[in-house]
């Protein structure tokens, strides 16, 4: 085609970030994809108790990056497409749509930060409730409570874990084996729920963040590039 030189090194330049660009589209796609198919999460997200669901703030967070995966994907192929046809128009609708794709991940980074205890917290606190019910005497109904205690059982048993802390841990997992009561998985382990539900949610969610930065350092990049190769196009004599 029509450029060479430095603007013919930059063309391919731009076609292979743009690839690891569509890549990385896939990547957090599938990343988006795995946090909403697994299995733990899926167990806990399903659960009911006296028609109040568990909190739904980390599935949006999910359906957000399945979008944004979705148009990575079709934005790196638009760049990959455009830098090999030599094309201004899509050049610059490719430079466009980084713009505005860059702002939305600097926005959702930066919210993401601000609230990345949040899903963790609220998860927590439905737990909290389901305990306090299931282990409280004001319930007289007792099919009722029998069922806030299966809520609590599948609790344990996805996460493995006992009570809200290591002192509510040690008093369940003992009462259970006596018999008064039966929220606790067969394992009876020693350890605290809260700390389990941190460790399913928070170490999840830094993946997503340390995705979301590789990404944006290829975008700076790739905005650069596509500009330039732009105005080596437009200045070359071909065209």
């Amino acid at each position: 085609m029509g450029v060479e030189g430095c603007t013919k090194l930059m063309k391919y330049l731009l076609f292979c970030l743009n690839f690891i660009f569509w890549l990385a589209g896939g990547v957090i796609l599938g990343v988006a994809l795995w946090l909403r198919h697994d299995q733990k999460i899926s167990n806990l997200m399903s659960l009911e108790v006296d028609g109040a669901q568990t909190p739904t703030s980390f599935y949006i967070c999910v359906h957000i990056l399945i979008a944004v995966g979705t148009v990575m994907m079709v934005v790196g192929f638009l760049g990959c497409y455009g830098a090999i046809q030599e094309s201004q128009c899509l050049l610059g609708t490719f430079f466009v749509c980084l713009v505005i794709l860059f702002a939305g991940v600097i926005a959702a980074g930066i919210l993401g930060y601000m609230n990345k205890d949040t899903v963790s917290k609220e998860m927590k606190k439905f737990y909290d409730s389901v305990y306090d019910m299931a282990i409280s005497d004001t319930l007289n109904d007792h099919t009722k409570k029998k069922a806030v205690e299966q809520v609590l059982k599948a609790f344990h048993e996805t996460l493995q874990c006992c009570g809200k802390d290591k002192i509510t841990s040690t008093f369940s997992v003992i009462t259970s084996k006596v018999g008064f009561q039966d929220v606790c998985s067969s394992q009876w382990t020693f350890v605290d729920c809260h700390g389990k539900i941190d460790e399913l949610f928070s170490d999840k969610i830094y993946l997503v963040g340390i995705a979301a930065l590789v990404v944006a350092v290829i975008m700076i990049f790739e905005m650069i590039f596509s500009m330039v190769l732009c105005c080596g196009i437009r200045n070359s004599p071909v065209y």
